[in-house]
């Protein structure tokens, strides 16, 4: 640093000379200021033009002595500015020995804090980082306030520097800005037009949520309807369309297998070809909600700091209207079942999974024990997708009676304005538990529309055994099937929802350890 500020001295002195040899010049040179008065003064053809006429000897004795008087006036100035870049110099080599003893004393402290054989942990270098930071630059102030009014110019330069050296400091110690693409899995639906419309609607930042389309199937019409938001999109065409050999009895399945194989290279051009950290997963027929983009923000620092959790899902299994409070939009769930349906996954959970992927059924295979490992996922009270595809290749199934009457959300939730450390297991798991079982015991009869029962909850339905949990599910509307024993929106074999505008848990037992894989 002193060596550039000695180079722009050395830059200033030359320039010095030169400017006052130029000057000299044209002092020399310049017509004098005639008097005012008859002839026009010194203006050209005036009777005193170049002081010729009448007294002209003294005329340029006077000329010679203003001309002095000048130079010497310029001089003076000269000087000056020569002395203010001399302290200017001082200054910055005073701020650079006041941060180097600052930096040492930092240094002593920490040393005599830590112990001589005690080593800072990683986040601890960052925080004295910061301290290292903040401690010159009150030096800098309090130095750079005593430059001359002249200099204000380089003291706007030395705060921008600061300020800089801050901006980088402060990314590197909040999080950054991360990249959080979303794929959209397409095959022969025209209709993903009504997805993307939304997508593009809500995005807000193409440079922080790309969209990448992955189209299976090779449909023109459908390529051409992707193909018309030009740039908008990243289009990807899935290269292998043939059939895939399959056993006699899972020829109705072909679809399933496809769409397994397709999930494979999609994923693998994310993480492996685009390099991504994270991705959000939709499929062709869902449309999103206004704060789709902002709640996946929001919850990606959760997911990536909680190894208890692997999925952030924007779906809500048991969402219908009626069965979610519809004040608690902000209201967010753990759930040991894997949701689907727009959800999003790190990098690290694709190099786990991606080896052993199976050939089709991938999301009943990722309910398996051995693929969730005891992991769960993050779930809102209110969905933020919903599916328009009544048609595919699972043919309609749950749709008509549960899937089309999913409640999306309409009101946007600043979540990234929110605190969600609530959903850390440690944290979530004592409170979860507390409310469940200390809210009171009730029979289904109890919460019907004329039941005795009264008080705005929460409640608590009990069930035992597989078939009770059936006959409850289906008595309370809510999903009633079990993947591996557990429930569709299920946590700690808990399912919580709303009936006739009270909460209600349909709950296991008090001590519940772990499901039951016979109960599928």
């Amino acid at each position: 640093m002193v060596r550039k500020k000695g180079s722009l001295i050395l830059c200033g002195a030359f320039l010095f000379v030169a400017w006052n040899a130029l000057l000299l010049l044209f002092l020399w040179g310049r017509p004098p200021i005639g008097r005012l008065g008859e002839g026009g003064g010194a203006e050209p053809g005036g009777r005193e033009e170049w002081g010729v006429g009448k007294g002209g000897g003294s005329n340029l004795a006077g000329e010679v002595i203003r001309l002095a008087e000048e130079v010497e006036s310029e001089l003076e100035t000269q000087k000056k500015l020569l002395k203010q870049i001399q302290s200017h110099r001082s200054l910055w080599e005073q701020q650079k020995e006041l941060g180097k003893r600052e930096l040492e004393q930092q240094k002593e402290e920490k040393k005599e804090q830590s112990g001589p054989e005690q080593k800072s942990p990683p986040p601890q270098k960052l925080s004295s980082l910061e301290n290292d930071r903040k401690s010159p630059n009150v030096g800098l102030d309090s130095i750079v306030s005593q430059v001359p009014e002249s200099k204000q110019g380089t003291k706007v330069e030395a705060e921008k520097k600061e300020a800089t050296f801050h901006t980088k400091v402060d990314v590197t110690e909040a999080s950054p800005q991360v990249v959080i693409p979303v794929l959209v899995i397409a095959c022969d639906r025209v209709t993903v037009k009504r997805s993307l419309d939304k997508l593009i609607q809500y995005r807000p930042s193409p440079e922080l949520h790309p969209i990448i389309v992955s189209q299976d199937c090779g449909h023109a019409e459908t390529a051409r309807v992707i193909g018309s938001y030009g740039s908008q999109v990243k289009h990807l065409s899935q290269p292998e369309i043939s059939d895939i050999p399959v056993r006699p009895e899972h020829r109705k399945f072909q679809g399933y297998y496809k769409i397994a194989r397709h999930y494979r290279w999609a994923l693998n051009q994310v993480f492996r070809t685009l390099s991504y950290s994270t991705v959000v997963i939709v499929e062709d027929d869902l449309e999103v909600a206004p704060d789709f983009f902002e709640y996946f923000r929001a919850l990606y620092p959760i997911l990536r700091s909680d190894p208890s959790l692997w999925c952030v899902s924007a779906w809500n299994d048991n969402g219908r209207d009626g069965l979610v409070d519809p004040g608690r939009a902000d209201l967010l769930y753990r759930t040991d079942f894997f949701p689907g349906l727009g959800w999003m996954l790190l990098k690290e959970l694709w190099d786990e999974l991606e080896p052993k992927w199976p050939k089709a059924f991938w999301d009943d295979w990722m309910r398996q024990p051995e693929q969730r490992r005891e992991r769960s996922c993050v779930r809102p009270e209110v969905s933020r997708t919903m599916t328009f595809g009544r048609k595919g290749v699972s043919l309609g199934q749950f749709f008509d009676q549960y899937l089309r009457y999913i409640k999306l959300n309409a009101e946007f939730v600043p979540f990234t304005t929110l605190d969600l450390s609530y959903l850390v297991r440690d944290k979530y798991d004592e409170k979860f538990e507390k409310e469940v079982y200390v809210a009171p015991l009730v029979k289904v009869e109890e919460l019907h529309q004329g039941g005795s029962l009264k008080g705005a909850g929460p409640f608590r339905v009990q069930y035992s055994s597989r078939d009770s949990f059936k006959v409850l599910a289906r008595n309370l509307g809510v999903m009633d099937d079990l993947k591996s024993g557990v429930p569709r929106a299920g946590y700690r074999g808990v399912v919580s929802f709303f009936s006739r505008g009270r909460r209600v848990y349909l709950a296991p037992p008090e001590g519940w350890t772990h499901y039951d894989t016979t109960w599928s």
